[in-house]
């Protein structure tokens, strides 16, 4: 057996960090759905501007939109809506045999719009209603000015995956705005059940004290930030407040790892999937990572809901001067700039692929 169909078997979620056009008209998408129990993915602006500049799936498509007069983010969410509507469909069979519990995509709000919830709650609404699929999440990230339209987003039906959470602390203020949001809906007289992942993010711990911290400590400071958090997310469902919503129809907020990619070249290319493995999670993996898992991956411990040893390993980085609260503000502070930058970059990509297109096309034609 795979050790993805272990994962699975165990109860958790493995979700795509990727998507291109190419994979989903060659069949590698379906591929991965039928051999490695790829159950979902996700998406983001990086992930978009990567596929349009390093190919030329997107040419047409742009061709044309160009020539309609479109340009901007109105062209970016077009292509993205076709692709992930696509995926959506592709997940549709995984997504009502579990009843909803699994089989998601997921796009982005813009970035831009991260210190405005008005904007925010708007826009999620909109691009949901565009995509018309039951099985797409809006992502919007859980920054403070993020939390107040989670949480209006959750009360008008719109599923959200919460994104650039970096903490337990974090993890809980969007797990709050998701249970008001439900909460409001239930004094509202509506139904309870709207779907929400916590997307919290590993690997850009490690990286961010690698150059600070002795060999022994490397690549171990993200996993325990999850395993604290992961006793958070246990914690708050054996809670009555959860009980309460959830005997009322409410759907559990399942906790998302994001950023699982190895990126230290030293460490094992399979770490944040070994260790990571908890029943009732997701796990997002870029494409080399799933298929190194699939490859000569292991399942060995399952991570306590008790956190384990996960105090010790951050009292030991705060010995050496690492203050996990403040570098949790910092990171995704650092996130949402990276978050803007990425979705300027991606305009830049379709703006100059948009030129050079039209350009092409009057070439042509003077010289017919």
């Amino acid at each position: 057996m795979k050790a993805t169909q272990r994962l699975h078997e165990l109860g958790q979620s493995l979700w795509l960090d990727n998507i291109t056009r190419v994979m989903l008209t060659d069949g590698t998408l379906r591929r991965y759905i039928a051999e490695f129990s790829v159950t979902g993915l996700t998406s983001n602006p990086t992930i978009f501007d990567h596929a349009i500049k390093n190919g030329s799936s997107y040419d047409s498509a742009i061709r044309q939109k160009t020539a309609q007069g479109k340009s901007g983010e109105g062209l970016f969410f077009d292509l993205a809506l076709e692709d992930l509507t696509q995926a959506a469909d592709l997940f549709r069979p995984v997504h009502d045999r579990t009843g909803g519990v699994d089989g998601w995509v997921s796009l982005e709000v813009s970035p831009l719009l991260a210190n405005d919830t008005a904007s925010t709650i708007a826009a999620g609404a909109q691009l949901h209603a565009r995509a018309d699929r039951a099985n797409l999440f809006i992502k919007i990230p859980g920054t403070p000015e993020g939390i107040p339209a989670i949480e209006a987003s959750i009360l008008a039906g719109v599923p959200i995956n919460v994104t650039l959470l970096f903490s337990a602390e974090q993890y809980l203020a969007a797990a709050e705005a998701y249970m008001r949001g439900i909460e409001r809906r239930l004094a509202a007289g509506l139904n309870p059940r709207v779907d929400s992942v916590a997307s919290l993010f590993v690997s850009r711990w490690d990286v961010a004290v690698q150059s600070v911290v002795p060999q022994e400590l490397r690549n171990r400071l993200g996993i325990a930030v999850a395993k604290r958090a992961y006793k958070a997310y246990r914690g708050l469902l054996a809670s009555p407040r959860w009980r309460r919503l959830a005997a009322a129809g409410a759907r559990t907020q399942r906790l998302l790892w994001a950023s699982t990619g190895t990126k230290d070249p030293a460490a094992s290319d399979t770490l944040y999937i070994e260790t990571l493995a908890a029943p009732d999670t997701i796990n997002t993996i870029p494409d080399r990572t799933l298929l190194a898992f699939a490859e000569h991956g292991q399942l060995r411990d399952v991570m306590p809901v008790d956190g384990g040893d996960a105090e010790d390993t951050l009292a030991a980085f705060r010995r050496k001067g690492v203050d996990d609260a403040a570098l949790a503000t910092q990171l995704q502070r650092e996130g949402t700039v990276s978050f803007d930058k990425s979705w300027q970059d991606l305009l830049d990509c379709i703006a100059s692929k948009s030129a050079t297109l039209e350009q092409g096309a009057s070439t042509r034609a003077g010289q017919r």
